[in-house]
């Protein structure tokens, strides 16, 4: 029998699920310490003592269910936790496991517990050494930024390693996952915090205006511009010049502004004498930039000068545990902003908000939350308040309801992708009212119709299983379970 290894969280097993034995000799043989507590009211006595990162619990305890549990540590912040659920056998509701990192439906083979096991408790040492290595984050979030997240905490990181450097710094990501936000953490991380911000956006500029917005006009060349006769890039010097939508810059002005980021020299639009400015630039893209110069809509020059710390913020859906943070900040600030009496969340929708996809990303969410707040007081802003879809209710007038609220602040991409998702949500449901639907499953059997239809699901979800789980409300590992077994009966 091996030596439990070094440095490993213990596994807290909560209701004696792994009796001493057989179970227990395979987690020592694997490297895998194990207490027990005897029920949930122990468990949370010791949590609070000594936070444990791993738990294994079942879903009803003898004082209380499991969700319960996982509710209750959740409502005292208890961060970082994997949580995985032993089901009895039969037909297993995802619902009803909301929260927790996996689910395990006996009977389970001692194999699959220490994967399961492994699997949480390097998820459990990688959030810690995260939350070790990041920079310090106060009550107000990080610059502007909200989440504590392992993905979010790894672009803290690089915001400080590129917060100092004067080059540039290419942000690139979905709409709304707060790329201006990022730049001006950047922007606010270094030398330049006490020097002007100045914000550019290439998408809402007409071709015809951009040089002078960017770089100044002599009088009588233009009128009106935003940045008056000496342009966004002047107005920017000493600090930091933030381009948004920089695909968007005109063809023909790209040369130039290749020019001034080799040079620093900038020449009015329409006359005027060349001066030298010291500008941090940092730019940023909804698009693919790499796709944009492949299509030939970007110069490959400008790219590669651009492009020389890159930073991708991760869409919400990734960013676990983030979403419920999000909304209870936001919340705080608009009811205190609208005199409301909302200070918190109630736990069920807690639940909601953190399993919903937000394919319109932090914009959609705030959008979520002030149109709550508009339309309802109280002290917890409860499930019954949230749009249908958030809910899981995705068919007929719910599935209008995610696009109207969710995304539209979104661009088209974000509202058509929503579209899509709400269309097969209502099918599956059995919404359609096509001809020849019933025809196209009589005769299969009951498991290939779940097979078809959770694969096309899948494809639905471009490939990802995590968006497919979601959308079909079981976890993740479900899904990868039956695609094993899949394979098993093609072998």
């Amino acid at each position: 029998m091996s030596e439990v290894e070094f440095g490993k969280p213990p596994v807290l097993v909560v209701g004696g699920l792994v009796a001493p034995g057989t179970r227990t000799d395979a987690l020592r043989d694997a490297g895998i310490a194990v207490e027990a507590v005897p029920d949930g009211a122990a468990a949370l006595a010791l949590m609070e003592r000594d936070a444990r990162r791993v738990l294994l619990i079942a879903e009803d305890l003898a004082d209380m269910p499991g969700t319960t549990l996982m509710r209750t540590l959740s409502e005292r912040n208890v961060s970082h936790t994997s949580v995985l659920v032993l089901k009895p056998g039969g037909v297993v509701d995802g619902a009803r496991v909301r929260g927790a990192y996996d689910f395990l439906v006996e009977p389970v083979d001692d194999l699959r517990l220490v994967t399961a096991l492994n699997n949480a408790r390097e998820r459990a040492v990688l959030h810690a050494a995260v939350e070790d290595l990041s920079p310090d984050m106060g009550p107000a979030g990080y610059f502007g930024f909200i989440g504590r997240s392992v993905v979010m905490r790894s672009v803290y990181r690089m915001v400080e390693s590129v917060a100092r450097s004067r080059a540039t710094v290419f942000i690139t990501g979905e709409p709304g996952t707060g790329k201006e936000v990022c730049a001006e953490a950047i922007h606010k991380a270094g030398p330049r915090a006490q020097a002007p911000f100045v914000v550019l956006d290439c998408a809402s500029l007409p071709a015809d205006r951009q040089e002078a917005e960017i770089f100044g006009h002599a009088p009588e060349a233009v009128t009106d511009t935003a940045f008056g006769l000496c342009g966004a890039a002047a107005s920017a010097d000493g600090g930091t010049l933030f381009v948004r939508d920089i695909s968007a810059l005109h063809p023909e002005l790209q040369v130039k502004f290749l020019h001034f980021l080799q040079t620093g020299l900038i020449t009015p639009c329409g006359g005027g004498r060349e001066r030298a400015v010291d500008v941090r630039v940092i730019c940023a893209s909804d698009r693919d930039p790499m796709q944009e110069v492949v299509a030939g809509r970007f110069r490959e020059d400008l790219f590669y000068r651009l492009h020389i710390l890159p930073i991708h913020l991760p869409p919400l859906r990734d960013r676990e545990g983030d979403a419920v943070e999000i909304a209870a900040r936001m919340l705080r600030e608009a009811a205190a902003e609208a005199g409301k009496r909302f200070r918190g969340l109630a736990p069920e929708a807690r639940a909601f908000i953190a399993d919903y996809a937000w394919p319109g990303n932090v914009r959609e969410l705030q959008s979520v939350v002030h149109a709550i707040v508009d339309a309802f007081d109280g002290d917890l802003l409860t499930a019954d308040m949230l749009p249908a879809p958030i809910r899981g209710e995705t068919g007929g007038e719910a599935a209008s309801d995610a696009i109207a609220v969710g995304t539209g602040s979104g661009n088209a991409e974000t509202r058509a992708a929503a579209t899509d998702g709400a269309a097969l949500s209502s099918d599956a449901g059995g919404y359609s009212q096509g001809e020849g639907t019933v025809g196209l499953v009589v005769g299969l059997t009951l498991a290939e119709m779940e097979r078809r239809f959770i694969e096309a699901t899948i494809e639905a979800c471009d490939g990802s299983l995590p968006r497919a789980a979601r959308m079909l409300g079981v976890s993740p590992s479900t899904l990868y379970r039956k695609r094993e077994s899949w394979g098993e009966e093609q072998d």
